[in-house]
């Protein structure tokens, strides 16, 4: 996994994402999903590039459902971003790159 992106468990999530001093896009995924490959670099590549102004994590549905269930991620992938512990923004289904920065921009400012 490219740097940058982080590997949510159900323990860690609060404090990695309700509790972040930044914005957080989550990546609500599976590795079955071929939708979920193909948008994986386009994950990273944003993790890179918007490291100082957003945090980017993945949280696998297969191990994590509840936390899946918590937000209604209904369909993978499913990438929400949380501004102040409150998901902003819900992303379903594969984007390509400049629909996905054009929704994590507004979210962010």
């Amino acid at each position: 996994m490219a740097a940058g992106v982080v590997e949510l468990t159900a323990d860690r999530f609060d404090a990695e994402v309700l509790q972040s001093d930044k914005p957080v896009l989550v990546d609500f995924w599976a590795p079955w999903c071929g939708p979920c490959r193909m948008i994986a670099p386009i994950v990273e590549e944003i993790a890179q590039e918007y490291a100082d102004r957003l945090k980017v994590t993945k949280l696998n549905v297969d191990d994590h459902g509840a936390i899946a269930g918590r937000y209604g991620v209904m369909s993978i992938p499913t990438l929400i971003v949380f501004k102040g512990g409150e998901p902003v923004v819900r992303i379903v289904g594969f984007r390509p790159k400049e629909e996905l920065e054009q929704e994590i921009r507004k979210a962010i400012g």
